[in-house]
């Protein structure tokens, strides 16, 4: 029997722990499930996962309200990190034992998971797996944020929402790299820990208060926004913005936990980004979406994931970046993690241990 066939066998031998999302529920009413572990078909790895997150997109699915989410029932888990258990065909043998980042939207809340070999990351060696964890999905969409969608430059000023977040957090410290000013609105209790990022704190709670203490701070106004709220936020950052300055909506947060049907209200803002895009002010505005040209142009979404995440796992094995980790739960304490996540009352990422 070659090494293939047998780590292919052992495979098989194991069980998979995952938590499954029966539909709309309470943290507490996830469910933990065990199956064999299947055998990786062909162009496929098997990946023994090692940290996994909860991010805003689970919470969203479990309200039944992130665009996209499959049907229910179904396993949660946006991004994780693992190491290579078994390979199918196709696959060179040798990444069998390689650490590995990927971004999977499900599926990531498991103790296994089979993923296309193409689409993984490889992790350095001397970065921790909760570390890497930290800097996945989040690490990936700062950076485009930051890079590709507003192109901040060098002594430009930046209003980041949601500042002590996973997104966040990773966004300032990007940021802070690139020689860029960085105003960062959370909750008091998070000013201090932000400071230490060279960010300066505003307090998100009044949304009046906070616009007129960025325009004490920044009277020209902001060269980029970073708004995953929506709604009146959203309508209010752009009033912010400096001449030729750029508005980047990531998320829904206040649509994701309000009511009604989620669909129009997204196409709403879509709407109302392209009409703001037509005004004769100079600024810009859109919506950034991590997995944009993924099914169009699969080879050019790879080659940026690729290029992209490699840099930000890179920094932070550099200690440019601080791994931001906001509390760590087992797998099987997947509700008490969501519960910690959805309060708002830590910095940084909760990571899911299996």
């Amino acid at each position: 029997m070659t090494s293939h066939e047998e780590s292919r066998t052992e495979a098989a031998t194991e069980t998979v722990t995952e938590i499954v999302l029966p539909g709309i529920v309470e943290p507490d009413g996830l469910l933990v499930r065990r199956r064999p572990v299947p055998s990786p078909a062909a162009g496929q790895a098997l990946v023994c996962v090692e940290a996994t997150g909860v991010s805003f997109a689970e919470q969203g699915m479990r309200r039944g309200r992130y665009p996209g989410q499959p049907k229910f029932p179904f396993v949660p888990g946006y991004d994780l990190v693992g190491t290579v258990a078994a390979v199918g065909t196709g696959v060179d043998a040798a990444l069998v034992g390689t650490r590995v980042a990927a971004l999977t939207k499900t599926g990531g809340w498991a103790t296994h998971v089979l993923l296309t070999a193409a689409d993984l990351v490889p992790v350095p060696a001397r970065l921790e797996p909760v570390e890497a964890e930290t800097v996945v999905v989040n690490g990936l969409t700062a950076w485009g944020l930051l890079h590709r969608t507003a192109r901040v430059r060098r002594g430009q000023t930046i209003l980041v929402h949601g500042a002590n977040g996973g997104v966040g957090t990773v966004l300032a410290q990007l940021a802070r790299h690139a020689g860029v000013r960085v105003i960062g609105a959370a909750s008091p209790r998070h000013h201090d820990a932000l400071r230490t990022l060279g960010v300066e704190p505003v307090d998100y709670a009044d949304l009046d208060a906070l616009v007129a203490r960025v325009r004490e701070l920044a009277p020209g106004g902001v060269d980029a926004v970073f708004d995953n709220i929506g709604g009146a936020t959203l309508r209010r950052s752009w009033q912010l913005l400096a001449p030729r300055g750029t508005l980047v909506s990531y998320a829904l947060a206040a649509a994701a936990k309000g009511s009604g049907a989620l669909v129009p209200q997204f196409v709403a803002v879509l709407a109302r980004l392209a009409w703001w895009n037509t005004l004769p002010n100079g600024h810009r505005a859109t919506f950034y979406d991590v997995w944009s040209g993924r099914r169009l142009r699969p080879a050019r979404f790879r080659a940026r994931l690729h290029e992209d995440l490699g840099v930000v796992l890179g920094l932070l094995a550099d200690g440019i970046l601080r791994a931001e980790v906001g509390a760590r739960f087992p797998l099987t304490e997947a509700g008490e993690a969501m519960r910690v996540a959805e309060s708002h009352t830590v910095r940084g990422k909760v990571v899911l241990i299996p």
